[in-house]
Parts: C-alpha cells; structure tokens; sequence
C-alpha cells in the first residue's frame, strides 16, 4: 500500500519553505494514497487538511492535530466515521462521495464540540430513510448538514421522533452490513478468478512446448516469430481490457480498489515496453573503430560555429529548444571535439583547432534559450598558425611554398632587375589625368565620406 512519506509532505509543503514541522496546511489531494499515518507525528500544527480522491479506507492517525479545523476525506473508500475524537478544534469534516453505511458511527463526533459543518453526500447512508433527522439529532452542535442550513425547528422536530428514527436507522444499517459482506465474498471470488487467469496467460506465454515444437520454431526466422508473438499478445491484451471495462459490477470499495490497481498494471505494462524499446534501440556511432571522430545531429538542432579571433577562441551557438530544462543538457568538450547530449540525443561536432576544455564555459540565453559554449584555443597551435601565416606574406604563391618544401627555392625566385614590371601607381595616375566619367568619380566617392567624419560632432547628451 502507498502511504504519507515525508519526501511527499516536504514536496507538497512549498508554500512554507518546505518545512514540515510548522506547517499549518497542506493538500495530498490525487496521491494514491491507501494509509494515513505519520502526519500527527511529522505536522503537529495542521489547520487544514485535504487527503480528498484517494484510497484511503479508514480515519486514522489524526487525533493528536488538536489544531485541526478542516478535514477533506471525499472521494476515499471509508466506510464509517472513527478516531476523531482528539481534534478539538474540527470545525468542518467532508466525507463526500465515501462508502459510509453505518450511520451510528457519527454518535463518535459528539465529542467534536466545536464541529458546524458535515458533508455526506454520495454515501450510501444518505439513502436510509429518516438519514437527516438522525443526524440531526445526535449532532446538537451542527449548523449545516450537505450544504443546507439546519434550521431550529428541523431540530425540535428531530429530537421528538429521535427514538422511532433510531430504530430504523439500526434496521437499514444491519441490511447495509449483510449486503457489504456478500460485496467482500463476491470481490475477493473475482480477484482470485482474474488471479488465475492471469497465471494460466503467463504460463501458456511462457510455452510449455516438446522439444520437437521448439526445434521447429528455432528454426524460423526469429525476428518473424517475435513480431508474430508482439501481435498475439497485443490482441489479447485489448480483448482483456475490453472484458474488465464492460463487466458489470457494483461500487463497492473493493471495486474502485481493483479498477486502480487495474490502471496502475496497465500503466507500469506500458512504460516496461518502453523501457525495452529503449534498451533495443542501437547505440549512435560516434567515434569509428579506428578512433575517427564523426559529426553528428540525433536531435537535428540548428547550430553555428564562429571564429572569435579577437578573443582567440571558437563559438558554438546550439538552437536548443526555449523551454527544455538545463538538467537534460550534457556537454563534454573535447580538445579536438564537442559533445552536447539533449535529452539523451548526442550532438558531436569536429572542431577545426584543438581547444582547452579547462578553459570552456557555456551558457544559456534567457531569451531563445540557445546553448553558446565558448573554447578558448590552445596556446601551441595559435603560435604555429601564426609562424606559418608570417612565413606567407613573404612568399608570392602557393607555388613556391610547395615548391619550398622540396628544395627548389632558388630556382624559383626570379631577379627583378632582369624583368620590367609595369608600375601600377603611374598607371593609375595617368588614367586619372586622361579618363573621363566614372573613373574620375572613384576618388570623389571615397572623400566624401572622409569629410562627413572631419565634420562629425560627438554629442553627449545624444
């Protein structure tokens, strides 16, 4: 059974910092819960208390909330009113839509002076005949019984047929009873009937075949056999849920119980598929057998790698989705390769330098929520690309650098006092005395602009 655990408590206490201790209220609405323990011991200030639409069959471990007001139980499977004598402070008590048949378990919250209000609606004591007036009756404190004020009249009246009243009640709850003991026979005969049935599946899954039959099936291909057992067990499985949902049977605690527990198998049935769906699937190539590193998009992200030069290192700009959380990003950089795993699914891309992964840092954008990871490049690779960019300049080609490199430089070189180069600036200055038209505009277009800056004025207050 699932009961109140402290991890839930803290979650649930939000409000208050998530401290338990001096919680005031909380609500376990929707938790599963089939057992109320540990709140009397872990909450001992509790003013409200809502535990509404869960599984919880019976009051318990709540007399020492002696500051208790408000206690919310709809929607559970209790089925009589019990151990609320030490909340002395209850003002209200919501037990709708419940299983409560013994109507004379309400003579326990006579000693609950302070309690105004009872909801009962949806039991099934709300049927018997003289219901209200019974209540009235032994409840003197009430003010409002379901919602509707308790006038002082309706209360004379019920004192006066009290004793007729009383004794139909205790008729209709014996009835009651009788017909709840033949529900429990007739629940716990269904369970133990869907129990063997689910043995018998299981085994018949399993196969108790001859060894001739197995030899057989070993025999055929075995992804054919899988797909055709996958499409078996799947046919059964919708003819089963289809046969528990259209079976007819009455709304009894055991009922809504088996009608959980039926959900939760189904639940769990399907997230083990997954998992072995998961497991089955082939794992990404992202390193060669012969340690090649590859590019790869599994999550297929816009991405852009820039060159700082200024900075000296290399940007990575990753378009991960607005609204993932940062815990399901994994980034591991590499002096020569990055990896970033969003939601499990690598992003690998080859870096052109080497980097220092020490050195990185990422972060995330508020706005669009891309991931910008910053690689510092490493020191001994920039000194050699800057040796190599210097030893450029001095030669004319690529030619002659290759040429370099096998030891034909001398030949190569040539005299410039052998060969007439033309000058290039005396051509251009006597097309610029004889053209005429767009070439004579060149120059103008190029001072203009040169002006405009001379005469620019820095504003401040601008």
């Amino acid at each position: 059974f699932l009961s109140v655990t402290e991890d839930l408590v803290r979650r649930r206490a939000e409000h208050n910092n998530c401290e338990i201790f001096s919680l005031e209220e909380i609500s376990l609405h929707q938790q599963e819960i089939e057992r109320l323990e540990h709140l009397d011991k872990w909450c001992r200030g509790l003013k409200i208390l809502y535990l509404q639409n869960n599984l919880i069959p019976k009051i318990e471990n709540v007399g020492k909330l002696k500051k208790l007001e408000y206690l919310n139980v709809a929607l559970n499977n209790i089925e009589r009113i019990e151990n609320l004598e030490g909340c002395e402070e209850l003002k209200k008590l919501d037990l709708t839509a419940n299983f409560i048949g013994e109507l004379s378990s309400i003579e326990a919250l006579k000693h609950n002076i302070h309690l105004k209000e009872l909801f009962l609606v949806g039991n099934p004591c709300t049927e018997f005949e003289g219901y209200r007036q019974f209540v009235v009756a032994t409840l003197h404190q009430l003010k409002c019984l379901d919602s509707k004020e308790i006038e002082r009249s309706e209360r004379i009246q019920a004192l006066q047929d009290y004793p007729e009243v009383k004794q139909k009640i205790r008729e209709q709850e014996q009835a009651y009873l009788l017909k709840r003991a033949r529900e429990k026979e007739e629940a716990q005969r269904r369970m133990q009937e869907r129990k063997d049935k689910k043995q018998k599946q299981g085994g018949s899954r399993l196969g108790f075949d001859s060894p001739d039959s197995l030899q057989d099936k070993e025999n055929h291909h075995q992804t054919e056999g899988d797909g055709e057992d996958e499409t078996q067990r799947t046919t059964e499985d919708d003819e089963d849920d289809r046969r528990f949902w259209e079976e007819p049977t009455p709304y009894t605690p055991e009922s809504r119980l088996e009608t959980h527990k039926y959900i939760e198998e189904k639940r769990r049935a399907k997230e083990n598929r997954r998992e072995s769906e998961k497991r089955e699937k082939p794992l990404w190539t992202l390193v060669t057998a012969e340690g090649k590193v590859l590019n790869v998009n599994v999550p297929k992200l816009h991405f852009s790698l820039k060159d700082d030069e200024e900075n000296d290192q290399l940007i990575l700009d990753l378009a991960v989705y607005r609204h993932l959380d940062t815990s399901l990003l994994d980034i591991d950089v590499q002096p020569t390769y990055i990896r970033v795993l969003v939601k499990g699914k690598p992003f690998q891309l080859v870096l052109p330098e080497e980097v220092k992964p020490d050195s990185s840092s990422a972060k995330r954008s508020q706005t669009t929520g891309h991931l910008v990871v910053s690689m510092p490049k490493a020191k001994e690779i920039n000194q050699a690309k800057k040796k190599i960019s210097a030893s450029s300049k001095h030669s004319d080609c690529n030619t002659p650098q290759k040429n370099a490199r096998s030891g034909q430089v001398e030949k190569l070189e040539v005299d410039p006092s052998k060969h007439s180069f033309p000058d290039v600036t005396k051509i251009i200055q006597e097309k610029e005395r004889i053209g005429q038209g767009p070439i004579r505009l060149q120059p103008e277009k190029i001072t203009e602009p040169k002006k405009s800056y001379v005469d620019f004025e820095d504003n401040e207050d601008i």
